[in-house]
């Protein structure tokens, strides 16, 4: 109970909007690739659909490496301090992508030129294969610094959920920060297209990727733990405060910390990390390579307007994301427990990705039979737009299961591990989506360049021809995406059942 003599101040959504801003910075960083290797990025460096796959797999798996340490070091260093080095790190590793053309042209030509100088050349260039390799190996490098201080975003703003809300709002304020997601990836194709169009893609990476330090200027002021901050008075404190077992915990948590191999040794941990695998990847394909099928399957680039609106569209659609926060609140206020009405919950969300099924055959359907793009990219998007609202979802319920079940002292540690596990799984669909995609259309890489796969086999002897891959009535990249599509469409609810069954009622972990 709150002091009846005192207005309790609300403090907690001042942290809770710089979560927002930093998760939507986070969000923004990862989209600039995505929204120009396809149009501005590859014809400059003769990238194929395998180059992009190993640069995102890359990203992908040191992500998922440092997930696992982030979370440690964000315990460690505490919220404040963990969250400065982390969006300073990945606010220079995004910055650092703009230079890679430069720096391209200077080991392959040794030359050096600005950015619009180095792109004329490479563009041009007779002998591409040192220029695939080198500009494949700087952007992984760019990429690993971003990942690095990316994976420190979420182990830190679920733990600064756990010290500034009580269990019973925490589902809610994570779905407000988690929506800095898709707020992210709302604003990026209204901006980094234009931007990538009018200056050059370096400047897409610069100009983003400086937000993040404007952030940090905000964040070394705003931000102390609640019992020592001058804004939050006593009331607030006492409401923050208010679950019993978090404040009996309180000072066992200062003499005892779970290391990993103690956070593994629960089924807790697992459940968390299985959700984790089995949905995240899903996440990341969607964010990674939505652009690139816009542009491969309908015919229209990133910068092309039909383009902008439906990746607009898509990522406004989950907006319908903060149903995420409010359903399980719906079910506590009948009188269950929070566990239980954030798995009902997640068990209602895992079956709208089902949708994803229909992408492909729709959006086929409407664009054979000659509708206006309006059809053909609206129906697509649509119900992209609801597989994403409903990961959201998902994330932000299955982020507040470990606020539930561990003390707040490892809280960042399994945030990390569960971020590892997420993040493996998205190394293994976007490398196997770069390889099936390049596959499915029928190219392959023959001196160094990328050429018919029946071309191809014949200047290497080969006495067969092999067509372009067919799957379900689609032949080529559509194939293949389709069946990307129909791995995402189930993810979600073997995840809820692995879930479930790991940790079928609410069980915390004591110290």
């Amino acid at each position: 109970m709150t002091n009846s003599n005192q207005k309790m101040t609300n403090y907690r959504w001042v942290i809770c909007a710089m979560l927002f801003f930093a998760t939507t910075v986070n969000y923004l960083d990862r989209q600039v690739l995505s929204l120009t290797w396809k149009d501005f990025i590859a014809p400059e460096f003769h990238w194929n659909d395998n180059d992009y796959g190993n640069i995102t797999a890359v990203f992908s798996l040191v992500y998922a490496i440092c997930m696992l340490f982030a979370g440690r070091f964000i315990d460690w260093m505490d919220t404040k301090k963990g969250f400065l080095w982390a969006i300073g790190i990945w606010s220079a590793g995004a910055c650092l992508h703009a230079f890679c053309g430069i720096a391209t042209l200077g080991i392959t030509e040794g030359q050096l030129l600005g950015f619009k100088g180095a792109a004329e050349i490479l563009r041009v260039a007779e002998n591409i294969g040192p220029v695939i390799s080198v500009s494949v190996g700087l952007m992984i490098f760019s990429r690993i610094v971003l990942a690095l201080g990316e994976a420190g975003n979420f182990p830190a703003a679920i733990k600064a959920t756990a010290e500034y809300f009580p269990k019973k709002q925490r589902a809610f304020a994570t779905s407000i920060f988690n929506f800095g997601a898709a707020a992210g990836a709302l604003i990026a194709p209204v901006t980094i297209p234009f931007i990538a169009k009018a200056w050059g893609w370096e400047w897409a990476f610069i100009i983003i990727g400086a937000t993040g330090f404007l952030w940090m200027g905000f964040w070394v002021f705003v931000y102390k733990k609640p019992e020592v901050h001058p804004r939050v008075n006593k009331a607030e404190l006492e409401y923050i405060l208010q679950d019993k077992e978090d404040v009996v915990a309180a000072a066992k948590e200062q003499e005892k910390r779970l290391s990993w191999g103690q956070c593994f040794k629960f089924k807790q941990t697992w459940a968390f990390a299985a959700g984790k695998f089995m949905t995240d990847g899903v996440w990341w394909f969607l964010l990674f390579w939505v652009p690139a099928y816009l542009s491969d399957v309908f015919g229209y680039p990133s910068s092309s307007p039909e383009a902008q609106i439906a990746i607009f569209t898509i990522y406004a659609i989950t907006i319908l994301s903060i149903v995420g926060g409010w359903l399980p609140s719906v079910f506590i206020k009948k009188g269950m427990h929070p566990y239980s009405g954030r798995m009902r919950a997640m068990l209602i969300f895992a079956f709208i990705p089902l949708l994803i099924l229909f992408v492909q055959p729709l959006g086929k359907h409407f664009f054979d039979n000659g509708y206006a793009p309006i059809v053909f990219l609206g129906i697509p998007t649509l119900l992209i737009g609801l597989a994403g609202a409903a990961h959201q979802s998902w994330s932000a319920n299955i982020f507040s299961t470990v606020g539930d079940m561990f003390p707040k002292s490892a809280v960042a540690t399994v945030i990390g591990i569960g971020g590892m596990a997420g993040g493996l799984a998205s190394f293994i669909i976007n490398k196997s989506s770069g390889v099936l995609f390049t596959h499915a259309s029928g190219t392959t890489m023959l001196n160094g360049k990328e050429v018919e796969m029946t071309k191809a086999l014949l200047a290497d002897g080969a006495e067969y021809l092999r067509p372009a891959m067919e799957f379900m009535g689609f032949a080529g990249k559509p194939a293949g995406y389709f069946i990307i599509f129909c791995i995402c469409s189930v993810a979600y609810l073997i995840g809820w059942v692995i879930m479930k069954s790991l940790v079928p009622k609410y069980k915390p972990v004591n110290l």
